[in-house]
């Protein structure tokens, strides 16, 4: 996806390899990663919120800060890697679409809350047997290539 008007975000400045620092600079609109930069970052993706946390910090905290040794947080790439650029562009497109949206999500309420009627009116519940069991290939009679039935 683009952000608004067309534009997209791209690495400006290389990203180090070990970054430790997460700024923005609103003039510029660029995310400024120590020494790398990220560009443009619209406001909007910069100042969205979940929960009362800022979301581009919380991302950028959860790959970057110590983890506790010996324990599975602590297994992780030891450079920043390709994937998670590609990652945060991502992200940044995605919240500067939201934050676009945010005026329009706050004006919705809900009216009419579904009730446990209305899902057994629609056929909802109750849930079937067999949605409650685990898929199996066993119980399936068709066939993939060389005989293997794929579980999607």
């Amino acid at each position: 996806p683009k952000l608004p008007g067309g534009r997209r975000p791209y690495v400006r400045a290389p990203l180090p390899a070990r970054p430790v620092e997460l700024r923005y600079d609103p003039d510029e609109e660029a995310l400024l990663l120590d020494e790398g930069r990220v560009s443009p970052v619209p406001a909007g993706a910069w100042d969205f919120h979940v929960g009362g946390v800022r979301v581009l910090d919380a991302w950028f905290a959860r790959r970057t800060e110590p983890a506790d040794p010996g324990t599975l947080e602590a297994v992780r790439p030891s450079t920043w890697p390709q994937s998670w650029t590609s990652e945060l562009l991502e992200l940044i497109t995605v919240l500067a679409l939201l934050a676009e949206l945010r005026p329009e999500l706050d004006g919705l309420t809900v009216k009419d809350h579904l009730t446990t009627a209305d899902l057994r009116t629609a056929g909802v519940l109750p849930v079937v047997e067999s949605a409650r069991r685990p898929a199996s290939v066993l119980d399936h009679d068709e066939e993939g290539p060389e005989g293997q039935f794929t579980l999607l």
